[in-house]
């Protein structure tokens, strides 16, 4: 009797390269650059998350130029701490016009030479 393998439960990005996200629990928002479909950063990165609030590493996760009251950065965040910002403004991050040539509200356009 051959047994079939199980395939790992296919779960879809829910925001785009792009699109204007806002974190659910901490004040900041950003761009999202790059999507990663399950946890892909470092074992030592995730455990210095407290455990009450450490995401599950089976789902989407974001690369963000973020930004908040104080400075921007680069954030790594999971889906479920991520909600589509209502804010329409454009972020102020320097690294925005490097990969970004247009913005409308909840959007940037990512440049020709980007693309795949």
């Amino acid at each position: 009797m051959q047994i079939d393998p199980v395939a790992p439960p296919i779960i879809l990005a829910r925001f785009g390269i792009g699109e204007v996200v806002r974190h659910r629990l901490l004040d900041f928002r950003g761009v999202v650059f790059d999507v990663d479909p399950v946890f892909a950063n470092s074992e030592e990165w995730y455990e210095a998350i407290p455990a009450e609030i450490r995401p599950h590493k089976d789902q989407p996760f974001y690369h963000l130029l973020a930004e908040n009251a104080e400075s921007s950065y680069v954030a790594y965040v999971s889906q479920q701490n991520l909600v589509p910002d209502d804010d329409d403004e454009p972020i102020d991050h320097p690294a925005i016009d490097g990969l970004f040539d247009g913005f409308e509200p909840g959007r940037y356009h990512l440049k020709r030479e980007h693309k795949h």
